[in-house]
């Protein structure tokens, strides 16, 4: 095992950039124990020291920043050459190289990508649609969604609602029961905006078994039950190959795993879904 790497994250913005590159990064050292710590919104002089005193005598510091200001810039790289600190400047590398092939000066704003912009409150009213048709409480709420999520439970249904939420879908989902009544809206629906979530009865009998213990409850039930999970599963499949929907099975996929095979299959480009 390595030794752990102390990554401190300083923006002038929200900070969330700098985290998600670090943490991708650090993602291929399985080996290695990170701690992260974000200071956003650091846009003076003042601040920028502050931050850098507190963390002045950490063991294996590493200061990853996205810094517009030069000056603040300066402060970091001469902080960084003066106490043997590792530095990365994240972002002033690529608007120099776009600056250069677009011919366009930076406009130097921090915090320029989350504008609120239509597409913003687009993903909020997603948010708020997520909430509001969790686990089929309103069937209406079926014919209005841009995806409808069907599955056993402990299937990432409600998560995956709440992430592709934030990608501006508008997500319904249904948790599916043997011999519960299926909404007749459900038949109604274009198969192609039905996804079918599915597990392997091992994986689900542990997270069933492991959630049981979490709430301090008896493991062995019939909600855990070998035999009934894969009567569930079959249930739920028979249902599948009714609607003729796509169907995925979650077992060891993250949700970000599985809501790209969603919008791949609905022919969504993220990156265009986002901007």
């Amino acid at each position: 095992m390595s030794e752990q790497v102390n990554v401190v994250i300083i923006s002038d913005s929200v900070g969330e950039t700098g985290f998600k590159l670090m943490q991708a990064a650090s993602a291929q050292f399985p080996n290695t124990d990170f701690t992260f710590n974000r200071y956003p919104f650091i846009t003076t002089m003042q601040k920028l020291q502050a931050v850098l005193t507190e963390n002045q005598h950490q063991d294996n510091l590493l200061i990853a920043h996205t810094l517009l200001s030069k000056e603040l810039n300066d402060e970091v790289f001469r902080f960084g050459r003066a106490n043997k600190v590792k530095t990365i400047d994240l972002i002033t590398d690529a608007i120099n190289v776009i600056g250069k092939l677009t011919n366009e000066k930076p406009s130097g704003e921090s915090g320029a990508i989350h504008h609120l912009t239509q597409k913003y409150f687009d993903r909020i009213s997603a948010m708020e649609f997520a909430v509001m048709y969790d686990d089929g409480k309103d069937p209406k709420g079926f014919l209005k969604a841009d995806v409808v999520l069907l599955g056993v439970l402990r299937t990432s249904k409600t998560p995956l609602s709440l992430f592709l939420a934030n990608k501006n879908l508008k997500v319904a989902n249904l948790p599916l029961v043997p011999q519960a009544h299926i909404p007749d809206e459900i038949f109604k629906i274009n198969p192609t905006q039905i996804i079918g979530l599915t597990n392997d009865p091992a994986v689900l009998n542990r997270i069933r078994r492991e959630r049981m213990k979490a709430y301090g409850l008896n493991p062995d039930t019939s909600y855990s039950n070998m035999n009934e999970i894969n009567a569930e599963l079959k249930f739920a499949q028979e249902l599948y190959d009714k609607l003729g929907c796509y169907v995925i099975n979650v077992a060891n996929r993250s949700i970000e795993e599985t809501a790209a095979l969603i919008m791949a299959h609905l022919g969504i480009d993220d990156f265009k879904q986002q901007l």
